[in-house]
């Protein structure tokens, strides 16, 4: 099931001819991507693969594989990143953006006080200049996804 407005959905529909950054890992269940407007190399969102606008419209499946997911990610941003832990965001209220979706964002032991915590969302949205290329974005896929390929799911 997707949604027309919505853009998860959308990239959801062109699955197969995703780039890395867009298909880091997946499952029948979610499809893991990065952050397409950010300045945070690593900054990854946890999507379920079906349209879902509440964490409570989760199916048992989805559910059962979330934290198994989320705990993964954070462990495979560590070792390709570096980072000294990572914050799971939800919030799903932007305009195009209701598809819950978790952001796993690497936090740097190097991050400015203002840039952490909520502050972090400074990262997002940011200029082009400053984003996350693709092609870095790409090679940070490629990193994950074999990071992962080294752990079992459950």
């Amino acid at each position: 099931m997707t949604a027309p407005d919505c853009y998860a959905c959308g990239r959801e529909a062109e699955f197969g001819t995703l780039p890395p950054r867009e298909r880091v890992a997946f499952d029948a269940h979610w499809r893991v991507a990065h952050a397409f407007d950010t300045a945070l190399p690593g900054w990854l969102v946890l999507l379920p693969r079906r349209h879902v606008t509440a964490v409570h419209d989760l199916t048992d499946a989805e559910a059962a594989a979330l934290g198994s997911w989320q705990v993964r990610l954070s462990r495979a941003l560590r070792s390709v990143t570096g980072c000294v832990k990572t914050y799971v965001i939800q919030f799903a209220e932007a305009e195009g953006f209701a598809h819950a979706h978790f952001h796993i964002v690497p936090r740097t032991a190097d991050l400015p006080p203002e840039q952490r915590g909520a502050g972090i969302f400074g990262l997002l949205g940011r200029p082009e200049s400053e984003r996350v290329t693709a092609d870095r974005a790409d090679q940070l896929a490629r990193s994950l996804r074999d990071r992962l390929g080294e752990s079992p799911l459950h």
